[in-house]
């Protein structure tokens, strides 16, 4: 376990649910969703609640400033849950992303409802008829945006929880969908290896409307997660080939400039299956059961921080929060929570600080020894970074920091975009 100051594990958090598929931290709580149709609050490494889902495995997990719970489902359905404000252990469903009212009236018109390509089926189009994989939040527009496996994303009002939008402009998937918070830009990434940034615009009578600015990706690897860094303008893409790309937008910069490609972060040997985002730290969660931590330097250069390994399947979900300060230079401690397919969700604590201590098998070590370490191990750790800084082991006692590959995800990166699709959806 880690000690005060330094970075490496803090806890697991464990039950036996099955799968993690989600999570979501807010302040000193952590909303983690299984294959058991649970939703469990913990609070100090510890469960404080839960609630269960009675329909729909939960896919994806938000949590809003006014402390409403958005959870979106395998029935394509996104419903609503807040803590009661007697007991906020008790929490109660509220309401969903499209109200009774506006189904039923939606329910007559004819044109309303569009073919879902299933033998000739169709469906309403204010909701989604696939599973819903991903939500984000524009707390400034005060809409949120969702995205599904039947390639669509749309456009909520949290008000009155009314679909102002639905959109279908991708040839597979919808896996990730991300609010900029700059310049009315989202961001959404699909199986069939695009990401399409869509800025919103004001329409007729106050509506908004979004606009495809551009194709920012376009690739044969599915894009698997999509996380911005607000404030420095960066936006980082995750891929099925382990690579984790980034641009910049540059401030003040007219509308048709296209964003600057600054490369790609690779560290993992399999699919990056997510990430997070905070401060200067960039947070990568593998199907190879590793996480890697980054820190965003001056201009485009990114400095690995460290690997932390702990987990005994693919790493499907990260979230981060930050601790505290760490000294007088403004360098930060965050905690990194990360959910895996092994059942699991294990609590992290990792330092911006160039010269963090790392734990390695119980042992404390810098950050500088690690890394010497595992290149006399690893000889080919240098040659993938191109010569550059290789970060250090992080995890429990014993473990590798790279495990055997899965051997059926393994084979699934070889696979074209619907048999790909098909595969990671189901982790």
């Amino acid at each position: 376990m880690a000690e005060t100051g330094e970075t490496g594990l803090l806890g697991s958090l464990v039950k036996t649910d099955g799968h993690m598929y989600s999570l979501a931290a807010a302040g000193d709580l952590l909303y983690t969703s299984t294959d058991s149709k649970n939703v469990r609050v913990w609070k100090d490494q510890r469960e404080f609640a839960g609630f269960k889902c009675g329909s729909g495995l939960v896919k994806a997990i938000l949590v809003a400033g006014d402390g409403r719970i958005f959870t979106g489902h395998q029935d394509g359905k996104v419903r609503i849950w807040r803590a009661s404000a007697d007991d906020p252990a008790v929490h109660k469903r509220v309401g969903s992303l499209l109200r009774l009212g506006e189904l039923l009236r939606s329910s007559v018109r004819p044109s309303h409802y569009v073919e879902t390509g299933r033998r000739k089926q169709s469906s309403l189009w204010l909701w989604h008829f696939d599973a819903v994989s991903c939500l984000s939040l524009d707390a400034e527009a005060g809409v949120i945006y969702s995205g599904s496996w039947d390639r669509t994303f749309k456009v909520w009002r949290m008000a009155d929880s009314r679909c102002l939008e639905s959109l279908r402009t991708h040839d597979d998937a919808v896996n990730t969908v991300a609010a900029a918070g700059f310049d009315a830009l989202a961001f959404m990434g699909s199986a069939d290896g695009t990401v399409k940034v869509w800025r919103r615009e004001a329409g007729k009578g106050g509506a908004t409307r979004h606009v495809m600015e551009r194709v920012l990706r376009k690739a044969d690897n599915a894009v698997t997660a999509i996380a911005v860094a607000s404030e420095a303008r960066v936006v980082y893409v995750a891929s099925s080939d382990g690579a984790v790309m980034h641009w910049q937008w540059r401030r003040g910069a007219a509308r048709e400039s296209a964003p600057r490609n600054d490369g790609a972060l690779r560290w993992h040997r399999m699919a990056v299956l997510s990430l997070a985002i905070a401060g200067r730290v960039v947070v990568s969660g593998s199907a190879d059961r590793t996480i890697c931590v980054w820190r965003r330097d001056e201009g485009a250069d990114h400095s690995p921080l460290a690997v932390l390994a702990g987990h005994t399947g693919p790493v499907k979900c990260v979230a981060m929060d930050e601790e505290e300060s760490l000294d007088a230079d403004g360098h930060c401690r965050w905690v990194v929570y990360s959910g895996s397919l092994d059942g699991s969700v294990n609590v992290w604590r990792v330092s911006d600080a160039p010269d963090a201590e790392a734990t390695m098998g119980g042992r404390r070590r810098t950050c500088g020894r690690a890394r010497r370490r595992y290149a006399r191990s690893h000889g080919r750790a240098r040659q993938a970074h191109g010569g550059g800084r290789t970060p250090a082991l992080v995890g429990p006692r014993g473990l590798e920091l790279v495990p055997e590959p899965l051997s059926s995800l393994a084979s699934a990166q070889g696979l074209g975009h619907e048999a790909w699709s098909s595969c990671w959806n189901n982790l």
